[in-house]
């Protein structure tokens, strides 16, 4: 059984050039950076101190904790000891979080900064005895094939009940090799870090991108536009981020030409980025914005190229190794789409997920008969292969990288004083993608306070699936089978929300 990948590539870069760097941090934090050689000696002691506290193979770590170093030095430790890393947003209310914590039944469960200081204190207890001489549980990684599970990421579900992913680790080292390959990545390459660690984005792709390749990571631990583009005044060459960072960096005039000259690469994903945004950012910069696709369950799917041409409103071609196709409607006899012919991805792949937590019924309903996951995404492929992104068939926001389940939120606002039903519906905006618009039914003679609805979500929900904006309507458009027709919503609504007041960020 072969040793991680990934952490084979780590363990490599550690032993050839202990003292390349790995993580450097702004001047502010007054924090020294971290080697490879360090890192591998910081992560092994950890690895004990998760060990001691029972940590084994295919055992789950529940990581509530800040976007932090420490957050991806510890799930590093995690995997070295086979277990696996179940990263949780800490923006998540109490409910929810017992909601995904009941379901993943960790081993071990991490929340909070104290919770990382402590198991930090117990790493270095672990790390040396009295004679200094490392007491980590093994010199290397434990074994793991490529089909054992290295982490589960939750998605939750348009039912409202959560679905963790388990992401392999052949899943993991697979794309982050592509991505490093396609991308241009290399040694030199300093990756400006300002995304978060509990999400795939920030902890799988723009990381395991950096370890493939032996780069260093400038972790900034938030994105913060002064603190980004003091990065890329110094030593970053490479940025990965969300529309939100483009918007913001636009809207600073310290954001130049003359200063985005110094990055090789501006990388977006995790929500979809408008051609606005797209043009803007090339005349302030002179610079092509790469718009990428992925998923949780699959990591990354498509890209635009690193050479030849990125294409506003395209995420571009396959990875290596990848497949896309699209298949006219989810009806699996139905034969797949022309070139331009709008219908439901699906992909295959390596990067390709094992399959949902503890749901063994969704294999039917999430795969193909000849094994091809079902995105729940609407595209094209043109001609030459170029994925357009168009519509989602499941009803999901994706509202500054973050999914958002409106089933979730409805379920809320049903219970409400004087309200019948609802819908709440992604509306466009340049900063975030997508923010969510409650449209409330009253029933039958009542009123409802569309204050106290949001105020009583934002007491219920994370901040960032509250909806934007609440309105009144007399009744829900629906389809033949009495689906609701959110596009119906979306247009009605469009100019109400265009004259929605701004809000403080």
């Amino acid at each position: 059984m072969p040793v991680s990948p990934l952490l084979d590539h780590l363990v490599a870069r550690a032993t050839t050039t202990p003292g390349a760097t790995l993580l450097t941090f702004p001047p502010e934090d007054r924090r020294d950076p971290i080697s490879y050689g360090d890192a591998v000696t910081t992560i092994r002691g950890l690895a004990a101190a998760l060990s001691v506290r029972g940590l084994g193979v295919g055992d789950r770590l529940v990581a509530q904790i800040p976007t932090s170093a420490e957050a991806v030095l510890t799930c590093l430790a995690a995997q070295w000891v086979g277990g696996v890393y179940v990263p949780l947003n800490p923006a998540l209310g109490i409910d929810e979080t017992s909601m995904l914590t009941d379901d993943a039944d960790p081993t071990i469960s991490l929340h909070g900064t104290d919770a990382v200081a402590e198991l930090m204190a117990e790493a270095l207890d672990e790390l040396f005895d009295e004679g200094h001489q490392a007491a980590a549980p093994t010199d290397r990684p434990v074994p793991r094939s490529e089909d054992d599970p290295a982490a589960i990421i939750y998605t939750s579900g348009t039912t409202g009940r959560p679905k963790g992913a388990i992401v392999t680790h052949g899943n993991l080292a697979s794309n982050a090799e592509a991505l490093a390959s396609i991308w241009g990545f290399g040694p030199g390459d300093v990756t400006v870090h300002a995304l978060p660690t509990f999400h795939a984005h920030g902890l799988f792709v723009a990381v395991n991108t950096a370890l493939v390749a032996g780069s260093s990571l400038l972790f900034l631990g938030r994105f913060d536009v002064d603190r980004v583009i003091d990065a890329l005044a110094g030593p970053g060459t490479v940025l990965m981020g969300v529309p939100t960072f483009w918007v913001r960096l636009l809207a600073s005039e310290r954001f130049t030409r003359e200063l985005a000259g110094g990055v090789r690469l501006f990388i977006s994903g995790s929500a979809p980025l408008t051609e606005k945004v797209f043009g803007e950012f090339e005349a302030r910069t002179g610079q092509r914005i790469l718009e990428r696709y992925g998923m949780s369950e699959t990591e990354m799917i498509a890209s635009n190229p690193l050479d030849g041409e990125r294409v506003a409103g395209s995420v571009g071609f396959a990875l290596p190794g990848v497949g896309i196709r699209i298949r006219c409607d989810d009806d699996p006899t139905r034969p797949l789409a022309a070139n331009g012919d709008t219908g439901g991805i699906e992909v295959t792949g390596p990067n390709v997920f094992a399959g949902y937590r503890n749901m063994p019924e969704r294999r039917s309903v999430d795969f193909t008969d000849d094994g091809w996951f079902r995105t729940g995404d609407l595209g094209t492929l043109d001609a030459e292969g170029r994925l357009r992104i168009v519509g989602r068939a499941k009803h999901l926001i994706i509202s500054g990288g973050e999914n958002v389940y409106p089933a979730e939120i409805e379920m809320l606002i049903d219970q409400m004083p004087g309200v019948a039903e609802s819908a709440v519906v992604g509306m466009p905006d340049d900063e975030f993608g997508e923010l969510g618009l409650a449209v409330i039914v009253p029933g039958s003679g009542q009123t409802v306070d569309l204050d106290a609805v949001l105020a009583t979500l934002r007491g219920r929900l994370a901040g960032f699936k509250v909806p934007r904006m609440a309105v009144i309507t007399d009744r829900l458009p629906r389809n033949a089978m009495g689906k609701v027709l959110t596009s119906v919503l979306q247009r009605r609504f469009a100019d109400e929300w265009a004259r929605r007041p701004a809000q403080p960020r």
